[in-house]
Order: structure tokens, then sequence, then C-alpha cells
């Protein structure tokens, strides 16, 4: 299906592994004109090369750029807006999707964890939006997706600090959909389930050392309590977001999509 994305400028935040990776991937394969953040140099390098194996045409000039940054940081924030609207021009789509907090037991969890989740996972999508989403506003056209996670609506023992994060960002996206509904802009959320990224490994290793288990185990009975009896691939949940940024989804602003492959029946 042809999305309408050929030509758009689009940012990816965490756009060098993961999620966010396959996200660019999908918009560079739409014809989009890619930017990748990431705050680690070398997990960005290694991402550039996938995304230039994967879609060849990536390569010509104005396709793909890479910026290495800490987005919970609004000074480097500036800089990579900068960067991006003189090597590819006015932003047209934001994906945010960097940044995740450490899972951890709840006996384990001291005040630094909770100040680190919002500056992993809060902080690192909402600086960002905040200065992307003004320029959008005023040439009055634009789209951002928050690649979030189910943890904000479901409490996990081992996720509390990131969960609160998560919920945060969901209301962020509601807000910031009605805000800026009238200046030609829609804001929406995509929150994944489990999903076959290395985050995951975190993730099982944290609920293991809680229920004394081994990891091994923790992801069997993970996938256990899943419906569809499998993991999203990253690939899953970029197809939602490339959906959400493009014109077939042009009355959507303020969702929340949930994407746990069901594990969680409840009524949104």
């Amino acid at each position: 299906m042809d999305l309408g994305l050929g030509g758009k400028v689009v940012v990816v935040t965490g756009g060098s592994k993961g999620i966010g990776l396959s996200c660019a991937q999908g918009f560079l394969a739409e014809g989009a004109r890619v930017a990748i953040v990431s705050r680690d140099a070398g997990n960005l390098a290694r991402g550039r090369a996938a995304l230039l194996q994967a879609v060849p045409a990536a390569a010509a000039p104005g396709r793909l750029m890479a910026f290495a940054g800490e987005m919970a940081d609004p000074a480097a924030v500036n800089a990579m807006v900068a960067a991006v609207e003189s090597g590819l021009g006015p932003i047209d789509v934001l994906v945010t999707s960097a940044g995740a907090a450490r899972r951890t037991p709840p006996d384990e969890l001291e005040p630094a964890a909770w100040r680190a989740a919002m500056d992993a996972k809060y902080f690192s999508y909402v600086f960002p939006l905040d200065a992307i989403i003004k320029r959008m506003a005023a040439r009055g056209a634009g789209c951002v997706v928050n690649v979030i996670g189910a943890g904000g609506k479901v409490a996990s023992p081992v996720h509390m600090p990131g969960g609160a994060a998560n919920a945060a960002l969901m209301l962020v996206t509601a807000g910031m959909a009605s805000a800026y509904a009238g200046k030609g802009i829609r804001v929406n959320a995509v929150n994944p389930g489990l999903t076959l990224t290395e985050r995951l490994k975190e993730g099982m290793q944290a609920d293991a050392r809680m229920q004394g288990i081994s990891p091994e185990e923790a992801l069997t009975r993970a996938k256990a309590r899943l419906p569809l009896g499998r993991i999203a691939t990253p690939e899953e949940i970029a197809n939602a977001v490339l959906f959400l940024a493009s014109d077939k989804a042009s009355y959507v602003s303020g969702a929340i999509l949930s994407m746990d492959g069901a594990v969680n029946p409840i009524v949104v």
C-alpha cells in the first residue's frame, strides 16, 4: 500500500535499533527522507549501515542522516532540529522511540531509579516533541507518533518508574492532540507489549530476579500468557506507526493504540 509518505521529512528518535530502527526502515522504503537519532554514536553507525543495506536507495543525497545526541538535553534537541532542517528540510513527522527506563524489582528501587526513569523515557520524548510540534504548528501541518509502552496502562512490579513515565506520556499525547488539532497537527501513540528487541532481555532478567527463576523460564512464562502465542516483532509495531503517520489515518488523533497481543483484554 502506498501510504503517501514519499518525500516527507521524518525524525525517528531511538532510530538506531529495535522498534525505532524498524520505523526508520519502513519510512525509507516508502520514499521518505529520514533522520535517525541516538545518544550512542556506535549504535547510530550500525543502525545507519543496516538501513543502507535494507534500503539501498537511502544512499542518495538527502535521504538519510544520523544525529548523535541526548534527547533529554534541550540544547542537544535544538541542535538536532537545526541539523535536520538544514540537511533534509522542515520536519513533517516525528516518531519518538528513544529511551527506556531500566526495569527494577521493587525491593531494589532507590530515588535515583525514579529520577533516571523520567530522564530516560519522559524527558527524552517530551523535549523533542515540544521543540518540533511548535515548528509544525507554525507551518500548519505535521504528525507525531509516540512509541510508549503497555506499562503505562497496566502496572508491573518491575516497571513502576518506567510505567509512571509511560502513563505521563499518554497524557501528553492526548493533551497535545487536543491543543494542536486546530493547527493541523495529529498526535497519536502506540503501546507495544512484549517485542523482540534488546530491551526484552533486560525485562526478563528483572522478572527472573523477582520470581527467583532463570531468565529463560521467565520468558517461557511470559510467552505462555500471550493469547496470540508469540512475541511481537519490531516490524509489526513499525507498520502501525507508519499508518498513523500517513494520511490514511487523517482523522485519527489523540489515540493510544494498544499492541500487546490481547494480553490485557480491557476497554479503553
